[in-house]
């Protein structure tokens, strides 16, 4: 995310370049796209996404509107349709935003961010390096509850108030808690936008979170932060000589006033008890995975809205961001339109064929790929472009790994530059307007890129580390991922195949099965149920094979199992089953 910022307009020549690039970039990637490896309509999808890209780096203003006129586009070129516009636009993302910026919104006018400015200014014995490692934890903490924007905001302001007291350059601390706003915004799902994307689409909990990312998160916190005191130790230095003289002077430091924070932190405890226990509840009513997340923001909100009439129209109005909302939607949308259009399989498969299927390899690329490209343009854009390829490609190979470090991409590449990311550019406005500072952009990006590079370096160890004990989720995969010019290889992939059953017969090949000794199965075929012949074979354990007649008679199946790379032809698979679905029996 960005701020929205009163630029200087263009001039009428730098506009007409700045479009000439946008449009030359478009054409390039369309027309070299379909003479290459992509139909017209991959490659119409493809040209307006990179439209919309180049829109937000010259144009940033109209983004919005070149938004809606690429929507246009791919709707006339039939590229995409309105009932998948509606499913691709991740309205429940959008819900969940707009509940959390009204609760925001209301632990504002409740003093909850005050008592917690209140908290840090009051601590005893304080020091350079206590204050500023206190600002930064304070920072990414507030960010995993609430989101990057107002813990900056919060967490700046009191800097400025300190700073201003003991007569100190505000720029190293407000420095630190920037890049420890963004890698605390990793932590959960509510720190940032791309969290709630990518939980919705990898289809993961709040205990997910909790349980992989929010430790790793911590681990790059304190990495970064003892990196930053030590670069910045001379600042530090003289703030405690500084902070000495003023109180040898019997003055305080910032005055402490005394805020009704209760309400607000009951508020805030009480969303945040209600996300993190979404997954019992959903298992406890029989609901959908994650509808009980996506709605709790909503049901939170309305309950403010109630008990506070008389702020609801201004919450709504006010604290809600429509415009970045909106521009969220269609952006979601014409990244669907790349799944649509199947240009996902298309950049799965390259990648595929460039890192392999070893996560040893492609946690690193799908973090420096993120990172990079997160450092220069908006990260929810870079995800929704990345996140239908971990689909594809978690098909073949364990995907937790990959949703982590799309994430820890997607967010630590936005301390690389000073425009990664919302809370940069809040920051650095801040900066500007309370003390005259500018930074430099190669001065932040000396800063930055060291930081991004030892959290780069702690993240894709963590995952690897981690790897083995992540579960490998069941994947749904078709039968035309399984042929060969698919590019997909298994190594006992817990997969779903929806199949139906045929004898092997009596001339069948007899295949070997990795895990299974001869006369402990029955070898089948499983047969394509649509159009297309397709068939793989299989072996069903004594358990499942007593049912042979049951399930041949019930047609369509889905068979869950184990599928591996084996044999040759167009589908050169098997799959061990652990498990039938017959469906209306389940």
């Amino acid at each position: 995310m960005h701020e929205e910022s009163a630029s200087a307009p263009l001039s009428p020549r730098a506009m007409l370049i700045r479009f000439a690039i946008l449009l030359g970039a478009a054409l390039l990637v369309g027309i070299g796209g379909a003479a290459t490896v992509l139909e017209s309509h991959q490659a119409t999808a493809c040209a307006v996404f990179v439209a919309i890209i180049f829109g937000t780096l010259f144009f940033w203003g109209f983004r919005l509107a070149i938004a809606f006129l690429g929507l246009a586009v791919l709707i006339f070129t039939n590229s995409l349709n309105i009932p998948q516009f509606v499913s691709s636009s991740s309205l429940e993302v959008i819900l969940f935003l707009v509940g959390m910026m009204v609760i925001v919104g209301a632990l504002r006018d409740l003093g909850f961010f005050t008592w917690i400015v209140q908290l840090i200014v009051s601590m005893p014995r304080l020091t350079g390096w206590k204050f500023t490692a206190v600002t930064a934890v304070a920072s990414a903490l507030l960010a995993c509850a609430v989101d990057e924007v107002t813990s900056i905001i919060f967490v700046s302001t009191l800097i400025f108030q300190v700073c201003d007291r003991l007569k100190l350059n505000p720029t190293p601390y407000i420095l630190i808690a920037v890049l420890a706003t963004n890698v605390g915004s990793a932590g959960t799902m509510m720190g940032n936008p791309v969290g709630i994307y990518i939980g919705n689409k990898g289809g993961l909990t709040f205990g997910d979170f909790m349980i992989w990312s929010f430790p790793l998160m911590l681990a790059v916190l304190f990495a970064t932060v003892a990196l930053m005191l030590f670069c910045f130790r001379r600042q530090l230095r003289e703030f405690d000589v500084r902070l000495k003289n003023r109180l040898d002077q019997g003055l305080s430091l910032a005055p402490v006033v005394d805020v009704p924070y209760k309400p607000g932190l009951v508020l805030i405890t009480l969303t945040i008890l209600a996300i993190a226990s979404h997954h019992p509840l959903e298992s406890f009513f029989g609901l959908a995975k994650n509808s009980v997340l996506l709605i709790t923001p909503l049901i939170c909100a309305g309950v403010v809205m109630i008990l506070r009439q008389n702020r609801a129209r201004y919450y709504i109005e006010q604290e809600v961001d429509w415009w970045t909302l909106l521009f969220f939607m269609l952006l979601f949308a014409v990244a669907g339109t790349l799944e649509y259009t199947h240009v996902d399989r298309v950049m799965a498969k390259y990648f595929s064929g460039v890192c392999g299927t070893e996560i040893t390899a492609l946690v690193p690329f799908i973090f420096t790929v993120s990172a990079v490209g997160s450092a220069f343009i908006d990260n929810v854009i870079f995800v929704a472009a990345f996140c239908p390829v971990i689909e594809q490609l978690s098909s073949s190979v364990k995907d937790l790994p990959l949703w982590w470090a799309l994430l820890l991409g997607a967010c630590f590449g936005g301390n690389i530059t000073m425009i990664g990311s919302t809370a940069n550019i809040v920051a650095l406005g801040m900066l500007e307007k309370r003390s005259g500072v500018n930074i430099t952009f190669f001065y932040w990006l000396k800063i930055g890129l060291l930081s991004t590079v030892v959290a780069g370096v702690i993240g894709i160890a963590g995952l690897l580390l981690l790897e083995p004990l992540m579960p490998d989720r069941c994947a749904t995969v078709k039968f035309e991922m399984l042929h060969r010019d698919s590019g997909r290889r298994f190594d006992g992939k817990n997969a779903m195949l929806s199949a139906r059953i045929a004898p092997a017969g009596e001339g069948a090949e007899r295949v070997v099965f990795p895990n299974l000794q001869p006369g402990e199965y029955l070898q089948v075929q499983l047969v394509s149920p649509g159009g297309v012949e397709a068939s793989i074979p299989a072996a069903l354990p004594p358990a499942i094979k007593s049912r042979f007649d049951e399930i041949t008679a019930a047609g369509e199946c889905r068979f869950i199992g184990k599928l591996y790379s084996a044999g040759s032809g167009d589908y050169p698979c098997v799959m061990e089953v652990e498990q039938v679905e017959i469906p209306g029996r389940q």
